[in-house]
C-alpha cells in the first residue's frame, strides 16, 4: 500500500465560536443582552489608549501602550476606533497561542496587526513607497459630484458619508474617511447629506449608461437606517440602475447593527422592491481573518439573506502578517462560505497609501497565493486576488502585461477611459505601472530605488499637492520610462 502524501492544505471543518468577552477585565460583568445590543457596542467602542487600558487591565505590558502611543503620534493614518465585537476577536484564547503572555499574543495577533497598528510594526527603511499617495486610486479626482466617483464606464461609487463604526489602519480611503490624525489632515465633505444625495441621484438620472452603484462611504452602517432606506428608495426610482451593492465592514465589526429589528425589517422592504424591479441587491463586507468570523457574523449575514438580499459577499485585503499564506486564506474562505454563507469574492492587494509598506505584498506573492488556493473551494466561491492599479482599476493579478521583478514594477493596460480621460488619446494604449514593496525586491532592485528615491517622511509622502493631481500619475509614468 503506497504511503499517503499530505496535501499542501488539509481541510478540517471548524464550527464558529464567539470568544468569551469576559476574559477581558474591563468586560468581566458584561451580560449577553448588553453584548447583543448595537447601542452598547457603539457606546463602548475603544477610541484611545486610556479606554484600551480600561478593557485590558494589566494584561498588557506597559511597553505595548508606549509602542501604540508612538504610532498614533508619528505614523497612524486612521484614528483608533474598535467596537467591542472586533476587539474581542483579538487573541481569542491566549492559552492556545503558545505566545507565552498576553503581550506576546497581542503583538502576534493578525486582527490586531491591521486594526491596532503600533510603531514597531512599521518599516523603518521604507515606511512608505516613494509613489505612495493619500488618494492612491484618484477617487477624488474622479468625483462627478461630491462623493460620487465615476471611475468605470457603467459603475459608480457613492460615498454617502465619511465615517465608519471601526477604522482600519490600511484604509484605501484614508484621505477622506475618519478623523484627522497627527500626520494626516483629512479631506471633508462640504455638502449637507441630503444635498449630496440629491446631486448624486441627479447625476445618475442624467447618465443612463451607469447601471451599477456601490453605496458606501465610510460605512453605510453609520447612516441612520431611515436615511439609508430613503436614499435607496430614491435610487430604485432611477430605472437604469440594475445593480446596487451596499458596502459595510460592520457586518463583521458590528454585526449587532445588522441584527436590529428596524434594519432587518427595512432591508426586507428594500429587497422586495428591488426584486420586483429586477434589480440585484447585494451586501459587500470586509473580513480579513478567520478569527473575525463568529456566530454573530453568521447570524447577521443570515438575517440579510432572509430579508431578501441576493448575496452577501466578502472583499478582503491581502496583508502581510494577517492573511498572506495559503492556510490563512483558505481557512477564512471556508469559514465564510461554509459556516457564514458569505461568498468569498475578492482579496485586494493593499493599496499604495502612506505607511502601508509593512502590510503590502508583491504582485509575485499575490500570484503565488492565487495559484495556491485554486482547487480547494467550489469554483463560485474561489476568490480572485486583485491588484487595483491607479488609473486602471481592478485587475486579476495574472492580467499584467509585463513584470520587472528586480525593480518590482508591473505594467498594466486597460480597455476603457475613466471619467477624467475623455481627452486622452493614449489612455487605452498606455502601460500603467504598479510598484511592489521595495523591501521585497532583490538587493539590486532595492539599491536602484535607494539611488533613485530617498525614503520620504510621512508628511511629505502624504502632501496633497504632490499626490492628488494628475502630476502624480505623470511622475509614475516618468519613473517607469527610466527602467
Amino acid at each position: 500500500m503506497p504511503k499517503m502524501i499530505e496535501q499542501p492544505y488539509q481541510y478540517r471543518r471548524r464550527e464558529l465560536v464567539e470568544p468569551d468577552w469576559t476574559r477581558f477585565p474591563g468586560w468581566a460583568g458584561v451580560t449577553e443582552a448588553d453584548w447583543a445590543s448595537a447601542q452598547w457596542q457603539r457606546v463602548h467602542c475603544v477610541k484611545n489608549v486610556k479606554q484600551l487600558r480600561a478593557v485590558l487591565g494589566d494584561r498588557l505590558h506597559e511597553s505595548f501602550y508606549e509602542d501604540l502611543e508612538a504610532d498614533i503620534a508619528q505614523s497612524a493614518t486612521m484614528s483608533m476606533l474598535l467596537p467591542p465585537q472586533m476587539l474581542n476577536t483579538m487573541v481569542p484564547a491566549v492559552e492556545e497561542t503558545g505566545a507565552g503572555s498576553w503581550t506576546d499574543a497581542f503583538y502576534a495577533d493578525p486582527v490586531r496587526r491591521y486594526m491596532l497598528p503600533v510603531a514597531s510594526d512599521r518599516r523603518t527603511d521604507w515606511p512608505s513607497h516613494p509613489f505612495a499617495a493619500r488618494d492612491s486610486l484618484h477617487e477624488h479626482d474622479m468625483w462627478a459630484v461630491e462623493g460620487l466617483t465615476h471611475r468605470y464606464p457603467t459603475k459608480v461609487l457613492a460615498e454617502l458619508l465619511s465615517t465608519c463604526p471601526q477604522y482600519c489602519g490600511h484604509c484605501t480611503r484614508m484621505d477622506l474617511v475618519g478623523n484627522s490624525t497627527p500626520t494626516v489632515d483629512k479631506r471633508r465633505l462640504s455638502l449637507k447629506p441630503v444635498d449630496r444625495q440629491t446631486a448624486i441621484l441627479d447625476y445618475l438620472r442624467a447618465h443612463p449608461g451607469v447601471r451599477d452603484v456601490v453605496v458606501s462611504g465610510g460605512d453605510v452602517a453609520n447612516l441612520p437606517w431611515k436615511q439609508l432606506e430613503a436614499f435607496l428608495d430614491r435610487l430604485l426610482d432611477v430605472e437604469t440602475i440594475r445593480d446596487i451593492r451596499l458596502a459595510t465592514k460592520a457586518l463583521m465589526g458590528l454585526p449587532q447593527h445588522w441584527l436590529q429589528e428596524e434594519v432587518v425589517d427595512g432591508m426586507a422592504r428594500v429587497a422586495k422592491r428591488a426584486a420586483g424591479q429586477g434589480v440585484n441587491l447585494a451586501i459587500h463586507t470586509h473580513v480579513n481573518h478567520v478569527n473575525s468570523v463568529t456566530p454573530a457574523v453568521a447570524r447577521a449575514a443570515a438575517a440579510m439573506l432572509d430579508a431578501g438580499v441576493r448575496d452577501v459577499r466578502n472583499q478582503g485585503v491581502l496583508m502581510r502578517g494577517v492573511n498572506d499564506t495559503q492556510a490563512d486564506l483558505l481557512d477564512l474562505c471556508f469559514a465564510l462560505q461554509g459556516e457564514a454563507n458569505i461568498l468569498p469574492y475578492y482579496f485586494y492587494m493593499c493599496d499604495m497609501i502612506p505607511n502601508a509598506e509593512h502590510w503590502r505584498t508583491s504582485v509575485a506573492q499575490a500570484q503565488e497565493l492565487q495559484t495556491a488556493i485554486m482547487g480547494y473551494l467550489p469554483g463560485y466561491a474561489t476568490p480572485r486576488i486583485i491588484c487595483d492599479v491607479p488609473m486602471v482599476g481592478k485587475r486579476w493579478v495574472h492580467q499584467l502585461s509585463e513584470y520587472d521583478r528586480e525593480l518590482g514594477i508591473s505594467y498594466w493596460t486597460k480597455n476603457y477611459r475613466t471619467s477624467i480621460e475623455a481627452d486622452d488619446p493614449d489612455a487605452l494604449t498606455r502601460r500603467y505601472p504598479f510598484y511592489d514593496p521595495i523591501d521585497t525586491l532583490p538587493k539590486a532592485g532595492q539599491q536602484w530605488w535607494a539611488n533613485m528615491h530617498a525614503p520620504r517622511e510621512v508628511k511629505e509622502a502624504g502632501d496633497a499637492a504632490a499626490v492628488r493631481s494628475r502630476r502624480a500619475s505623470a511622475a509614475q509614468h516618468e519613473a517607469a520610462d527610466l527602467v
